[in-house]
């Protein structure tokens, strides 16, 4: 029957698997773009594998596609139909939401919708975007989609101990299992920060805040492990999925963990070994029961096994019922069909007559499960009985027993070997026995041996027999090599074993110091140091450990790592803290400050700085603490004090670094407008002292030309300072962008007009496309960034040699291109010219200025969501400077309906 049941159900996987491998009904096909924060490049993504499409004749739609500003993503646009957005009202305000009807009513192959995890304005066709994919896919279009990691439904709690940030819109894991290809779209932690900061990711006034709060190293490197691992338990399963269709088993890409339990008192506890071991090996696990019949007739056996497989549930596992007779054979088989790498099983009951012709589980699945890895865990019942019998001291009736035992085998021995040896022979059987004795024992034991087998031999085998007189020297000569014997091997023995336990002790410790070295050299910052230490030492201990940590000088500890995550500090624990903290010195449990503590508290310094505090909370049990296992903690505790201060430190430098720098910008940027801000002020000084000087002299025309000279030149040294002004707040992420549309032909009609006073002797020539729609900008940002552009031109330009500038819109986009005819910039350094202080003799920089120039106007155009690129001239002559802005569509003008 249970042969029978196994067929039936692997022909049902099969099957399932086969239609699987089948399009459902003609629903259309789900892609997800999955990324583990905004950034990273989803959307890029996505637009390029529809570009891909499109190239091949597949009738690909923009349904909804969110830019964000940045010019490289919106580029991507252009030659692809966009559907019309609708309108929708609510609170007042118009937002622009996907149209799901257009999308159903144009029908296209494929159709593209961004941000999966949108709520939709209330009054939409449905509240959530997934729901309107879900109709697309109903319909047979396929649809393409991105989605953060931190919006999945079933990781919203690990994300919030992660950034401790809750994610309010969520999407079911279950729709995402329906998509037929999911897509990692990943970029590392510092290369995502630098983006960020660039502002290709958010406006610099947002960037600022983001860095701080969710955009650390340490979240993101969490929210990336997410991703990769959800990715990959989508991988595992499509290939279980296909090798089942083939009919052959599954192949263990991920080391899926299954535990075996059968309703003992260590069930439970199995089930949470299990998921630890899953948890260490980024692995899903299972947890199976083989249903033999028995636990029918043992209710409270029952009750327990139900009780624990609702705690794999609760703690995320698979639950499995088996049923057959051979336990063996039925987890094996589970094992096969799965995937199965580790199997994991408490240790059986001792069972002398079973294990003597490998009967035992233990023994069966050693001899036939060679294809997985067998994991045997001691139950607690068993440990603590194993710890009891440790720190039980050996009575003295034991040792001796078991020498008197040893003794009267060896005479046992002699007598059957009577007839066959001489007596001299003999008395070898008994050293032998001494020396088993005096091994295992202690040297009093040793010597108790060695005068029971002298009798022994003197009473029952040495003449004259069955007296205990010695009629022959030789035979005082054995009870004094007898006497020695157990002497020399007990004291080699004891040492030995001594010395094999200290370099077990000696090994396992450099083992652990290791390893926590290794990780705490790879940890980024503080957050990731805490984690390792409290994961270390509450796994090294079995324990509980927490690292506390001030926030900032002079406050009060703070758990910044802790293993569990609920480890939870008393009144009489804190105080312990603060105490180990001010005193630099252990408080708590094993001391005696504060020994009412249930923790055993551990200062950190480091630099002569207190860093915090290490909370250990051992096992009650252990009362005592060798001193082997103190010395392993203080040592553990010092390798992470001076982690914490090697974080704290580069910090600190980071931090200095960063100030240097904007000193020096500071300086530079002075430096680098002295000329620009000294012109005007002395065009109005000397104004302002020629009608002081010769006022009543001059005819009225003259005073109105200087009086008007002096209000341009104020006018002009105002808009200096306000660009200034702004150049600092954009520096410092919080410039806000006063918007307003400009058409191009003004900014460049000012910037020649200023080209024009500094380089009268260098002409302008300007190509400008006719028609080009209003830019959305903050003119003089725009002004001020043009004119850094053409200024720097003319500079190098050749004398009577023209800057020319150039202006053509591509799909939603201006581009803006300034070109000079000067010596050039090598192609290996165009794209640092934008790199603040950084010098060309040959090309756009030099000593004529300090760098900075198309530094700035690259953080004015990224501040617009544009870009700055350095290319080569026209002919290969000269260099061009393109800027690129996005277009932002015109207002249209409100219309009576009467009209």
């Amino acid at each position: 029957m249970a042969e029978s049941t196994d067929t039936d159900r692997e022909r049902h996987a099969k099957a399932d698997a086969l239609l699987g491998q089948l399009d459902h009904d003609g629903a259309g096909r789900l892609k997800v773009f999955l990324g583990a924060a905004p950034g990273v490049g989803k959307t890029y993504a996505m637009l390029s594998a529809a570009r891909d499409l499109a190239r091949q004749g597949v009738d690909v739609v923009v349904g909804l596609v969110e830019t964000h500003g940045r010019a490289d993503t919106a580029s991507l646009l252009d030659g692809l139909e966009i559907l019309p957005r609708r309108a929708m009202t609510h609170a007042g305000r118009t937002h622009d939401e996907f149209d799901v009807d257009a999308a159903l009513a144009r029908r296209p192959r494929v159709v593209l919708v961004d941000e999966l995890a949108h709520r939709n304005v209330p009054g939409s066709r449905h509240e959530r975007r997934y729901q309107d994919i879900e109709d697309l896919l109903a319909a047979g279009i396929d649809v393409y989609t991105t989605v953060n990691i931190q919006h999945l439904e079933s990781l919203n709690d690990v994300v919030q101990q992660i950034t401790g940030v809750r994610v309010r819109e969520t999407v079911p894991d279950a729709f995402v299992d329906r998509a037929r290809d999911v897509v990692l779209i990943d970029l590392p932690p510092r290369e995502l920060i630098a983006r960020l900061r660039q502002g290709k990711v958010y406006l610099p006034e947002l960037a600022a805040s983001a860095l701080e709060r969710f955009f650390t190293a340490s979240n993101l490197t969490a929210l990336r492990e997410l991703a990769v691992q959800a990715v990959a338990d989508r991988v595992d399963a499509d290939l279980r999925e296909y090798q089942t269709a083939l009919g052959g088993g599954a192949v263990p890409v991920r080391r899926r963990v299954l535990a075996a339990i059968d309703g003992s008192e260590n069930s439970e506890y199995l089930v949470r070994i299990a998921r630890r071991v899953a948890e260490r090996r980024q692995a899903p696990w299972t947890i199976v029961h083989v249903e033999t019949g028995r636990e029918a007739a043992d209710p409270e056996r029952r009750s327990r096994l139900d009780a624990s497989l609702r705690l794999a549930q609760r703690l995320g596992g698979d639950v499995e019922t088996l049923r057959g007779v051979d336990v063996a054979d039925e987890l094996l088989g589970y094992a096969s069909r799965n995937g199965v790498a580790t199997i994991v099983i408490g240790r059986t009951r001792d069972r002398p007559f079973a294990r003597l012709f490998n009967r035992t589980l233990t023994q069966q699945l050693l001899a036939r499960g060679a294809h997985v890895e067998l994991t045997i865990v001691a139950t607690p019942i068993a440990r603590a009985k194993s710890r009891r019998a440790l720190q039980t001291p050996r009575g003295p009736w034991r040792d001796y027993g078991f020498a008197l035992a040893v003794s009267l085998a060896a005479l046992a021995l002699a007598h059957l070997a009577d007839r066959y040896l001489s007596v001299s022979n003999l008395s070898q059987i008994f050293t032998v026995a001494v020396l088993i004795v005096a091994v295992r024992s202690r040297m009093s034991v040793a010597v108790f041996s060695a005068v029971v087998c002298f009798l022994g031999y003197n009473f029952f085998f040495a003449p004259p027999r069955y007296t205990l007189a010695i009629a022959n020297g030789n035979d005082a000569l054995t009870v004094i090599l007898f006497l020695a014997t157990a002497l020399i091997c007990s004291r080699l023995a004891t040492r030995l074993a001594a010395q094999v336990q200290m370099l077990r002790d000696s090994n396992a410790h450099a083992s652990l110091l290791g390893r926590l070295g290794r990780d705490l050299a790879a940890a980024a910052d503080a957050g990731q140091v805490a984690a390792i230490g409290a994961r270390t030492l509450a796994r090294a201990f079995d324990a509980e450990a927490a690292v506390l940590t001030p926030a900032a000088a002079n406050e009060p500890l703070a758990i910044a790592a802790a293993m569990p995550a609920a480890f939870a500090l008393g009144a009489t624990d804190r105080a312990a803290a603060d105490w180990a903290l001010n005193h630099d010195q252990p408080a708590g449990r094993y001391t005696d400050t504060l020994n009412a503590s249930g923790c055993w508290l551990l200062p950190m310094t480091g630099d002569g700085r207190k860093l915090g505090v290490i909370a250990l909370r051992l096992p009650r049990e252990e009362t005592v603490l060798t001193p082997q296992r103190r010395d392993l903690v203080q040592a553990i505790v010092q390798d992470i004090a001076q982690a914490l201060a090697r974080t704290l430190l580069a910090d600190e430098l980071e931090n200095a670094r960063v100030q240097g720098e904007t000193e020096r910008l500071r300086a530079a940027l002075l430096s680098s407008v002295s000329h620009d801000l000294r012109s005007p002020l002395a065009a109005m000084l000397g104004s302002a002292e020629s009608l002081q000087r010769y006022g009543e002299r001059m005819a009225g025309t003259e005073r109105d030309e200087l009086l008007g000279g002096i209000v341009a030149e104020g006018q002009r040294l105002d808009r200096y300072i306000q660009n200034l002004l702004d150049m600092t707040r954009l520096g410092h992420g919080t410039l806000k962008l006063a918007r307003d549309w400009v058409a191009l032909d003004e900014i460049v009609g000012a910037c020649a007009l200023r080209l024009r006073k500094a380089f009268p002797e260098t002409p302008l020539e300007r190509d400008i496309e006719p028609g080009l729609p209003l830019m959305y900008v903050h003119p003089a940002l725009i002004e001020q960034a043009l004119f850094n552009i053409m200024e720097n031109a003319a500079k190098f330009s050749p004398a009577g040699a023209p800057v020319r500038v150039r202006a053509t819109r591509s799909g939603g986009e201006l581009t803006i291109d300034v070109t000079d005819a000067g010596p050039g910039i090598p192609e290996d350094e165009r794209a640092r010219i934008f790199d603040m202080f950084y010098s060309v003799e040959r090309g756009d920089r030099g000593k004529h200025g300090t760098g900075l120039g198309l530094s700035i106007c690259q953080g004015m155009i990224g501040a617009h969501g544009g870009a700055v690129q350095a290319l080569p001239g026209d002919d290969g002559v000269g260099t061009t400077i393109r800027v690129v802005l996005p277009l932002t569509a015109e207002p249209q003008p409100d219309v009576d309906a009467d009209t």
